[in-house]
């Protein structure tokens, strides 16, 4: 019976053995199954960024990006009057340009009462011409003129003599149309000669040549002692008034952009005097081998002013309100124009513009800014858009 317990014992202890170590490899997994557990969300917590851990990751993150971040010049430029100007050359000359030559049959030239650069008024007499045979032609006309009158008086006193014997039957009807007719030819005689007389003195009187207008002499191609005929040419050259112009050159685009008014400043070679002036007429065509037209541009009367000189003109061709950028400012690729803009979160962005006028200020921007961004300046090139920066305002001149 002690075998039989003491057997029965030994197989009990075996068991409760066995029971526990089954215990302890159960418990030791669950610690481990939670050590597992902790660990991954540890490296979940951390991964993403959450709580008191992430912040600090994050806020190391940014330090580091901007440390790094190029400081870069900005400015917000706003919206500027932008007058279109026109530069181009021309050359002086007489607004209206007047010749003055012989208009009758000419002659010896006794006096010249004018020359070159005086100013003249219309009418005022210029060139005298040697008119003494025309002087004597007029004359002998003169005289004609008394002939046919004497002949006019007889051949009427005739007449009337004969209108009073018909009725008493001494003359015939036929003898008072024959005096009638010799008392008419006499009438047309005189009328004749009077017409030649006329014609005469109107052709003397052309043998003093006189200014057709008022205005300042040009040219002077004549002198005392010189035959003259309406075939020499042109003896003087007046401009009317003294006004002169200058005839500008310009392009087939610009030239579409002008018209009668717009004003202008005129510098003439080899002075720094500049003339304040008025277009006054565009020209109707274009030159098919150069495609320039003439812009005529009315300027008062100067002595530097010389026709035939050569000047540069400045013409304002209209005016708009745009955004004005430095040339360091605006970049382009194969899409056209853009420029780099800085937001609030100080990071730079790609935005496609429009340019416009090119003037001494810069380029003048027609689309795609209000004018109220933050533009970069200069080091556009090493940018990429979403890259951070540190902005710094230009100082205004």
């Amino acid at each position: 019976m002690n075998y039989e317990a003491t057997v029965s014992g030994s197989d009990l202890l075996s068991q409760e053995e066995i029971s526990s170590r089954r215990k302890k490899r159960l418990l030791i997994a669950a610690i481990l199954l939670l050590i597992v557990a902790a660990v991954a969300a540890a490296a979940y917590y951390f991964a993403t960024g959450t709580g008191e851990g992430g912040t600090a990751t994050k806020a190391a993150a940014a330090e580091k990006e901007k440390s790094q971040a190029q400081a870069v010049t900005v400015v917000a430029p706003g919206t500027t009057t932008v007058t279109r100007m026109i530069n181009a050359t021309g050359t002086l000359a007489a607004r209206r340009e007047v010749p003055v030559g012989v208009v009758g049959e000419g002659g010896r030239v006794t006096r010249v009462m004018a020359d070159a650069g005086d100013w003249v008024k219309q009418g005022q007499v210029l060139i005298s011409i040697d008119r003494s045979v025309q002087s004597q032609q007029a004359a002998a006309q003169s005289a004609q003129i008394g002939v046919s009158e004497a002949d006019l008086r007889l051949a009427q006193n005739e007449l009337d003599r004969a209108l009073k014997l018909v009725d008493r039957g001494f003359i015939s009807k036929a003898d008072v149309d024959r005096k009638t007719a010799t008392r008419d030819s006499a009438r047309a005689r005189l009328n004749v000669s009077r017409a030649q007389l006329n014609a005469t003195r109107a052709s003397n009187a052309r043998l003093v040549v006189r200014a057709p207008v008022g205005g300042y002499v040009l040219e002077r191609n004549v002198e005392p002692g010189q035959t003259v005929t309406a075939g020499s040419g042109m003896l003087f050259r007046i401009a009317k008034g003294g006004e002169m112009e200058l005839q500008a050159q310009l392009a087939e685009s610009d030239l579409a952009t002008v018209s009668q008014g717009v004003t202008a400043q005129v510098v003439p070679v080899g002075t720094d005097q500049i003339f304040n002036g008025q277009i006054w007429q565009v020209s109707p065509v274009i030159n098919a081998q150069s495609r320039q037209g003439i812009a005529r541009i009315a300027l008062p009367f100067d002595r530097a002013l010389k026709p035939g000189g050569f000047a540069s003109v400045e013409i304002k061709a209209g005016a708009i309100q745009a955004t004005v950028l430095p040339e360091s400012a605006v970049h382009n690729d194969n899409d056209g124009d853009y420029v780099f803009v800085v937001g609030k979160d100080n990071k730079v962005s790609h935005r496609r513009v429009k340019t416009g006028l090119v003037t001494s200020d810069g380029v003048s921007i027609v689309d795609g800014l209000s004018g109220s961004e933050k533009i970069v300046l200069f080091a556009g090139s090493f940018l990429n858009p979403g890259e951070s920066v540190i902005p710094k305002m230009q100082k205004k001149k």
